[in-house]
Formats: C-alpha cells, sequence, structure tokens
C-alpha cells in the first residue's frame, strides 16, 4: 500500500481530493503539523468479528489471575 506524507495546511486546501486518492487507491495519507505524523486518513474496513473474537490471543502474558490486586500495583492511584 502507498502512504502519502502531506502537511495539515496542503491537506486542508485539498482534502476533499485526498479522501477521493485514499477511496480509489486503497493508501493512506499521513497529516503532518511541523514534520511529525499527527494523523492518518486510510480506508475504512469493517471488522465482523465478536468482541470477544477481536480480543482473542492479544493476552501476552497472565500471571496469578485469581490473586488480589493491592493498591499500590495500580498506576493510576499515584
Amino acid at each position: 500500500m502507498d502512504q502519502e506524507f502531506v502537511s495539515k495546511s496542503q491537506f486542508k486546501a485539498r482534502a476533499l481530493e485526498f479522501f477521493r486518492q485514499v477511496e480509489a487507491s486503497g493508501g493512506s495519507i499521513v497529516v503532518t503539523d511541523k514534520g511529525q505524523p499527527t494523523v492518518e486518513i486510510r480506508r475504512y474496513r469493517a471488522d465482523n468479528r465478536t468482541p470477544l473474537a477481536r480480543l482473542r490471543g492479544s493476552v501476552v502474558e497472565f500471571k496469578q489471575p485469581l490473586e488480589p490486586v493491592a493498591e499500590e500495583d495500580w498506576d493510576v492511584l499515584a
């Protein structure tokens, strides 16, 4: 697949053209801000799998699943 990089100002001026290009080619457009990638525009692809099927195989390691979790183990509480 092709991937093209464009600045925000280029994208703003030609957004509809870029959308049609992505639809036709199946490639993607990466919009940059000050040279840094910020947004990727790509063709939508429906995922008809069930939520459980999408998650299957995503857990790499699960140690002691029945053990309680201590408060200090939660980073969000810090």
